[in-house]
């Protein structure tokens, strides 16, 4: 196999000509994305990139930390609420392939994550004060259980893992119940394994 075979043709075109050709040849096989150095030349059908200026260095830099500091406050209450609570934490993704992400796509990013963030807050906010409100029931329950007969507290209602149930029963069958006998029982609540 000889090799410069293409060299030979090269050789015979003139040298601005040759220039062109390797220019086209080059950038044609070559795969890795090129970008125009500011101020240098600037080839045919290509757009040179503005310098970027202290102003938006800072503010990009401002924004990115804030992008990763709502990022650890997200997880941090994803985490908080592991393994009672399910989110839904999707992520969007808004770009294919990686490239430098401009002032206003960072502000969406991060105000993106502001909503998100304070949704999540909310949500286990409001489950805390859920699961406080029956926490409270079950603790009435077993101080009187004459005054909540037959009342149910799920394990799920009180933020604990399991299928328990807590439930106000008569302590000896009809007997109890007629006596005025009552207490809390908590019963397994699975069901049976089958297979």
């Amino acid at each position: 196999m000889r090799r410069g075979v293409g060299r030979d043709l090269i050789t015979a075109l003139p040298s601005n000509v040759e220039r062109e050709v390797m220019t086209v040849l080059y950038h044609e096989t070559t795969q890795q994305p090129t970008v125009d150095v500011p101020g240098g030349p600037a080839l045919p059908g290509r757009v040179p990139v503005a310098p970027a200026g202290p102003d938006e260095r800072a503010a990009r830099a401002a924004l990115r930390g804030q992008i990763a500091r709502l990022e650890r406050d997200l997880a941090d209450t994803l985490i908080e609420a592991f393994g009672r609570d399910r989110f839904a934490v999707d992520v969007a993704a808004r770009v294919r392939g990686p490239r430098l992400l401009d002032l206003g796509e960072l502000e969406l990013i991060r105000d993106d994550l502001a909503a998100r963030l304070h949704g999540a807050r909310v949500t286990v906010a409001q489950r805390g004060a859920e699961y406080a409100e029956r926490r409270a029931l079950l603790e009435r329950m077993l101080r009187e259980p004459e005054r909540h007969k037959y009342v149910r507290v799920t394990l799920k209602e009180l933020g604990e893992p399991g299928c328990g149930v807590y439930q106000v029963r008569p302590r000896v069958g009809i007997i109890g119940m007629l006596a005025g006998w009552w207490h809390v029982k908590l019963s397994s609540g699975c069901p049976l394994a089958t297979g």
